[in-house]
């Protein structure tokens, strides 16, 4: 059984035609839902105030939670932060942070959203809201004393969790990803690799490989956060790195081996994917979390 993170609140209302992830995690669901007794269920609690503000800006969550975000905000993160977008923005920070908890029993669970890597201290950006990576880093690190990795091979830069998790010595962060993309900007990661547009599979896989091992052996997590973003593929809307579907599955087989070999806990999150066809991509999104649970599963 894979532990799979959801929350009804995922599902944020009014936001079919959005094109970030908002959009996505009722199909993810449903798609989960059909694996049946594959899937063991869990449902997060939503982030405790205290670890939102020791993240974020006291006044930006304040904004949030009481969907009041200001217009120029809003253009900033790329829609309308509503009561429903601000429920969802407060319990998926828990659901990441649930997933790592899991984790650490199970060697490997999923949320069903999260990735939100863009959101910085006082504002959201680029579809994030706040920030669950940094967010459920932070209280890994505090609350467990454990050392934390975030792996992010989204499409795009993880700026904002770089930034976020900068001031702590236990939290380490890693980004693959198209250095011509969004953010114009880059901030910076433990160790950023930024790769050239059209890379496919094989130059992708190799440099994965060849940058995260020595970075795995040096920091030695002991737990990874994963932003398992699907955007790096062809056909997406925002992605520039033309690998293939079977170029992201052999992508999540080698992070959860490097894992697994390690003996090191993942929590994966879906991260970002970007197109007109919700259900393909949620089946994307499905596909990742089935491989890199199935990997998990092997290894006992």
């Amino acid at each position: 059984m894979i532990p799979v993170v959801h929350h009804p609140a995922y599902v944020a209302t009014g936001q079919a035609n959005n094109p970030s992830q908002l959009s996505k995690n009722a199909a993810i669901r449903n798609r989960l839902e059909a694996e049946g007794a594959g899937v063991a269920w869990h449902v997060p609690d939503a982030m405790p105030l205290y670890w939102l503000e020791t993240v974020h800006d006291a006044d930006y969550v304040a904004e949030v939670l009481g969907a009041r975000v200001p217009r120029e905000k809003e253009r900033r993160i790329g829609f309308a932060v509503t009561e429903s977008v601000a429920a969802r923005a407060a319990v998926v920070p828990g659901g990441t942070w649930l997933a790592g908890k899991i984790a650490l029993k199970t060697g490997f669970a999923a949320n069903t959203a999260g990735g939100s890597h863009h959101a910085l201290a006082a504002t959201g950006a680029g579809y994030c809201v706040f920030n669950d990576l940094a967010i459920a880093a932070v209280r890994l690190a505090e609350e467990d004393g454990l050392r934390v990795l975030v792996v992010d091979c989204d499409v795009h830069q993880g700026d904002g969790t770089a930034a976020l998790t900068a001031g702590y010595p236990q939290i380490a962060t890693y980004s693959i990803h198209a250095e011509k993309n969004f953010p114009v900007r880059k901030a910076r990661s433990t160790l950023d690799v930024g790769l050239p547009d059209a890379t496919g599979d094989a130059a992708y896989l190799a440099t994965l490989e060849s940058t995260l091992v020595p970075m795995l052996d040096e920091v030695r997590p002991q737990i990874i956060l994963y932003q398992a973003g699907i955007d790096p593929l062809a056909n997406d809307r925002l992605g520039r790195l033309a690998l293939s579907d079977e170029g992201l599955v052999a992508r999540e087989n080698l992070v959860a081996r490097l894992a697994i070999d390690r003996g090191i806990p993942l929590a994966s999150t879906v991260g970002g994917g970007y197109g007109a066809d919700v259900v393909a991509l949620a089946e994307r999104h499905v596909r990742a979390i089935l491989t890199l649970g199935a990997a998990f599963a092997a290894a006992g």
